[in-house]
């Protein structure tokens, strides 16, 4: 599904260039939940957003079911985004001024989804992610848990073959960290991609695979044991 061959990542300033990300060479096959990890600095964030399609690379090669993406420009990165690839952030990005349900059915607007076809989808995501009863309400009005269901219900509701999750659990206490995780395992279990960046161990422990990254570069990977027969 994806490959991406010695990516690398260049960020300048008049006095200095940093790499962010060094020869990287990575696949996720269709189906996996894939969980990158690393210390603050090491390139996950920027190869979640090259990934993305939010930011690029100065070299390699990137390819989403054999289509070269790296070198698109903006017009075709953002139909291909719409299309193919739904963010779940650490800080929810929800719009304060919009209801629930408006959030939710953003994506179908820039999508030019007919008005019955969007409402029929935005009330099957609210009945699914249990948010039904909260659709009137804005996003300060909900507790983080339930923000953070917003948003995954908003990245699914184009029902994209890839979610990319930043930190997903990051801003929320135990109970609704595990909340939101037991959501992308059944999003997983149904079908869906995932990639996921994090610090804990405990989230990372529910992917199949777990990549670790130090200094723009991928180190090692693990297959989880729990895990690895489902992939075979």
């Amino acid at each position: 599904m994806i490959s991406i061959r010695n990516l690398t990542k260049y960020y300048r300033t008049e006095e200095v260039e940093t790499t962010a990300l060094h020869n990287v060479t990575f696949d996720v096959k269709p189906g996996e939940f894939v969980s990158i990890m690393g210390p603050s600095g090491c390139g996950k964030s920027t190869l979640l957003n090259v990934l993305g399609l939010l930011d690029t690379a100065e070299e390699g090669s990137f390819t989403f079911n054999e289509k070269e993406l790296l070198h698109l420009g903006e017009k075709d990165k953002s139909a291909f985004r719409k299309a193919h690839i739904g963010f779940v952030f650490q800080s929810f990005n929800l719009i304060d001024e919009l209801t629930v349900y408006e959030n939710v059915e953003l994506p179908l607007i820039y999508a030019g989804v007919g008005a019955q076809e969007r409402k029929e989808r935005v009330n099957n995501m609210l009945e699914r992610m249990n948010l039904s009863k909260r659709s009137a309400h804005f996003p300060q009005q909900l507790s983080g848990g339930q923000q953070q269901r917003v948003a995954v219900g908003r990245a699914l509701i184009n029902k994209p073959a890839l979610i990319l999750a930043d930190e997903p659990t990051g801003n929320l206490d135990s109970t609704n960290g595990n909340e939101v995780m037991d959501i992308l395992c059944e999003l997983n279990e149904q079908g869906t991609t995932i990639i996921m960046v994090t610090h804990s161990a405990h989230d990372a422990s529910f992917s199949s695979r777990v990549v670790y990254m130090k200094d723009g570069m991928i180190v090692t990977e693990k297959l989880q044991k729990e895990k690895a027969a489902e992939l075979i």
